[in-house]
């Protein structure tokens, strides 16, 4: 059993071990003890409301009593196989009945898998390479990902930026970059080289900043006629803005997505889902050995991480659910926007009711460069001051969860007027 150590004491152990001090997730100037609800706990003992919970897999809250209940009757019956079982089939059956464009799903174990095989799995279907991604886009850690997601130098477009090293340089050469919200330089660009794209692979809520409308449905009609198969990396957004994903809540099909967080109930899963035709690529029998994509994972699809996943979604099928989960999002959007406005701090908020953050700027925010432009070190004054009110969140985004009481949002209210005034000091 773990010793008990101050907060202090793990962090020096950590900076020994891990480079960096950390996971290579989060800062390392905290470590979480356990999380209860709505709330977290350091090793030292001091309470957080938590608005990063696991970067958004906890929708629920930490523990739910009736996901822990199912995984804890689960655990017994085995952890993993390396083989089907039944929770992984009926978890994907329930997949299919929520996303529109779902015919079928393959596993994977995180959600930067997803989006690497999707990428992939686009290639080995229309025959092309290259890959449209916009810049600011998230899609995990793969070399195609690390295109251009954060680049501190701004060059033209559609040339990509590697924000890694250790990436060769052909990926650059297979990768397209476009400002988000721009459809004019998306059919630009197709007009130019679609013959060559075999995916456009879109955040639909990017980060935080939300698609202008019709700017989805644009991209659909885009890839229509280029023959591109389109890509929602609905990691974040599947399950959170509707149950059906971001596919329900902007009314626009892809040929793919991906998903995971939420379907995993706090438990590594994720997937990839999409239109039959395409992936019969993973099934060599289908499409025959030079078209097959290869694809396994020791932990995929199972049995814990989908009687999670199970439990999660039944749960948010029940009535009012996202009824709470958009008004408790809402109660807190108002309650910044009136103590930033109180304060005379320009601000923009930016984001759904479901996800969404503050931006230290007078401008209106389209995309990544509307956000890099915004004052940075205002929003880590403004996160420092929320966090020493026993407010845990990320630094560039809200995640409201079902499990916040009236309780919570009144204390983050305040939270938000204390560092509103402190901002303005």
């Amino acid at each position: 059993m773990t010793k008990l150590h101050s907060q202090a004491e793990w962090i020096e152990r950590a900076h020994a071990v891990l480079p960096g001090g950390t996971f290579g997730n989060f800062a390392p100037d905290i470590v979480i003890r356990e999380g209860r609800g709505s709330r977290v706990w350091d090793e030292d003992g001091k309470e957080y409301i938590d608005y990063l919970i696991g970067s958004g897999p906890m929708l629920l809250g930490h523990g739910d009593p009736e996901v822990m209940e199912a995984v804890l009757e689960q655990l017994p019956k085995g952890m993993t196989f390396f083989a089907n079982n039944a929770a992984g089939i009926e978890l994907a059956e329930a997949i299919c009945d929520a996303a529109a464009c779902a015919e079928q799903v393959r596993y994977v174990s995180s959600g930067g898998e997803a989006d690497m095989y999707a990428m992939r799995l686009a290639r080995a279907f229309t025959g092309r390479d290259k890959i449209l991604k916009f810049e600011g886009g998230y899609h995990g850690m793969s070399a195609e990902a690390q295109m251009s997601l954060a680049p501190d130098r701004l060059v033209n477009f559609p040339q990509a930026v590697p924000d890694s090293a250790g990436i060769p340089e052909g990926v650059r050469a297979e990768m397209l970059i476009a400002p988000f919200n721009d459809i004019d330089f998306v059919r630009s660009l197709v007009a130019e080289k679609g013959d060559e794209i075999a995916a456009i692979i879109v955040e639909p809520l990017q980060r935080i900043v939300p698609p202008l409308p019709g700017f989805l449905q644009a991209l659909r009609d885009i890839c229509d006629a280029a023959g591109i198969v389109l890509i929602f990396d609905e990691i974040v957004t599947g399950f959170r803005l509707a149950y059906g994903g971001a596919q329900e809540f902007y009314g626009v099909t892809p040929d793919l997505c991906t998903l995971g967080k939420v379907i995993g109930g706090g438990f590594p899963l994720a997937a990839v889902a999409g239109r039959r035709e395409i992936m019969a690529h993973f099934d060599k029998g289908a499409v025959g050995a030079d078209k097959w994509l290869m694809q396994l994972g020791t932990l995929s699809g199972n049995p814990v991480a989908a009687i999670a996943g199970l439990k999660t979604m039944e749960i948010l099928r029940r009535p009012g659910q996202y009824d709470k989960l958009r008004d408790n999002g809402e109660r807190i959007m108002a309650g910044a926007a009136t103590a930033l406005e109180r304060a005379g701090i320009a601000h923009r908020i930016v984001g759904d009711a479901t996800l969404f953050d503050i931006v230290f700027t007078d401008r209106e925010i389209r995309d990544y460069r509307d956000v890099k432009a915004a004052d940075a070190k205002a929003n880590a004054r403004f996160n420092a001051s929320l966090r020493a009110s026993g407010i845990f969140k990320s630094p560039g985004k809200v995640y409201p969860s079902l499990a916040l009481s009236d309780e919570d949002i009144a204390a983050t209210l305040d939270a938000l007027g204390t560092a509103a005034d402190a901002l303005a000091a």
